[in-house]
């Protein structure tokens, strides 16, 4: 059974950092592509960052560039989303994502409000 389970959302401050996780199970976790999505209230899906199979490459959102770094422990199974500096702007459900070819499973999301 595949699974992702995010954690590490909460209330922040802004300016303040957090790390979200995301656990994977049920499939090879490290020939696929991981992604981390989020969702603001009356928002669109946003694609925030992304991460090859191998982690050598990544990709981040202009909107968060400078401030977010996207990595994975393949020995773990784990995809890791650490958020500095943080905005209210920044508050949404954070979905990671996992892709290889027609496969795409989803996690269930964490929220993360930055507010003070």
């Amino acid at each position: 059974q595949v699974q992702l389970v995010e954690s590490g959302g909460g209330l922040v401050q802004p300016g303040g950092s957090l790390r979200l996780a995301c656990a994977a199970s049920g499939f090879t976790f490290s020939i696929y592509e991981m992604r981390w999505y989020r969702q603001a209230p009356g928002k669109e899906r946003e694609l925030v960052a992304g991460i090859t199979d191998t982690g050598d490459s990544t990709n981040l959102a202009d909107s968060v560039k400078g401030r977010f770094t996207i990595s994975r422990d393949n020995a773990k199974n784990t995809v890791y989303l650490q958020m500095n500096s943080l905005k209210p702007d920044d508050t949404a459900v954070y979905h990671c994502n996992a892709r290889l070819v027609w496969h795409n499973y989803w996690g269930q999301g964490t929220q993360v409000t930055v507010s003070s």
